[in-house]
């Protein structure tokens, strides 16, 4: 019985290096998207704050899974449902966050009238 990790290489599998152009590609992609995240919650978008944060962290999270964990060089198969995965977490984040958003004036009406018993 063969014991090796699937990870290791063997006559059928051989190990992946991802130039470091490419690393450093990724690295300045992520500063990039940091940055954007930064100057979108600077600006009021109103209810699309939300979802211009959850796009912009679904895509470094995709960058992450991609390159850093070498998902872009597995099956294909695996890399599109790792990334439709992370597409409808942002979008089921983002309809719930939204529905708690629509409840908002409620609640600050609600807190108002408790401090004033």
């Amino acid at each position: 019985m063969n014991h090796r990790l699937a990870a290791e290489p063997g006559p059928d599998r051989a190990p992946h290096v991802v130039p470091l152009g490419v690393l450093l590609a990724v690295f300045a992609a992520l500063i990039f998207l940091t940055c954007v995240t930064v100057w979108v919650a600077g600006i009021d978008l109103g209810e699309w704050n939300l979802f211009g944060a959850l796009a912009i962290a679904t895509v470094k999270a995709a960058l992450v899974a991609l390159y850093f964990m070498h998902l872009r060089y597995d099956s294909p198969f695996n890399a599109l449902l790792f990334v439709t995965g992370l597409a409808f977490l942002a979008l089921f984040l983002g309809l719930t966050l939204l529905d708690a958003v629509a409840y908002q004036p409620d609640i600050e009406t609600f807190r108002e009238a408790a401090k004033a018993r």
